[in-house]
């Protein structure tokens, strides 16, 4: 037998809450205090749905204009197309690589409003109305670009599958600094992998081509 007794009120009922009782009161109560707010939000999200901002695209292929390295460039595209895929398969700019396409290796990188981009994390869409610019564009007139001149010059490239991202994010980087010191030429180029491990080489001729002057 239990050496405890529950204690009984008037009329015979235990006075007592079981653990079990506890439990599932605590429960019941948590879900309520959960799942009010929801419920009312959603019942003032159906009432009174948010309107779009600006124009709504797609879901069919739309026209587009893009501003690529100082032109403007006209062409058909899907809303979910990525800024990478028109590139390379709608302007045929191979140039741009796309590696790991998940934003990680650096591979497409490119200069969008003054800023190194992963063009396979950038939507083709969000990319209207900004200046961008790619590896093509360093040497319009068939002249290397002086940091493209600074890395054959200190072997700065083996497979080359990673080197025009990696150009690219060391160009914009002496572009706002023409004389960078090695930590920061580590830190412009540390969202670009390279298989080949040409880490030392591309420090070299990215510090060779800020002692240059260029």
């Amino acid at each position: 037998m239990s050496n405890s007794q529950d204690k009984k009120k008037p009329g015979g009922k235990s006075s007592a809450m079981s653990r079990r009782n506890f439990i599932k009161g605590l429960g019941v109560t948590s879900v309520g205090v959960v799942a009010t707010p929801g419920v009312e939000f959603l019942s003032t999200l159906r009432q009174n749905p948010p309107l779009a901002q600006g124009k709504l695209l797609g879901p069919d292929a739309v026209t587009i204009t893009l501003e690529i390295n100082g032109k403007k460039l006209q062409t058909s595209v899907e809303p979910r197309m990525t800024l990478a895929d028109v590139l390379r398969d709608q302007l045929h700019l191979t140039g741009t690589k796309i590696g790991c396409d998940r934003g990680a290796c650096g591979a497409c990188t490119i200069i969008m409003a003054g800023k190194t981009v992963s063009s396979c994390m950038t939507l083709a869409l969000d990319a209207i109305g900004q200046s961008i610019e790619t590896i093509e564009g360093l040497s319009p007139a068939e002249k290397l670009h002086e940091i493209q001149e600074s890395f054959i010059e200190h072997d700065g490239l083996q497979c080359g599958f990673c080197t025009s991202g990696m150009i690219m994010s060391c160009k914009n980087l002496l572009d706002s600094n023409p004389n960078p010191s090695l930590q920061q030429v580590k830190v412009a180029t540390s969202g670009n992998l390279c298989r080949c491990g040409t880490y030392p080489k591309v420090f070299d001729a990215v510090l060779a081509a800020g002692r240059d002057g260029h």
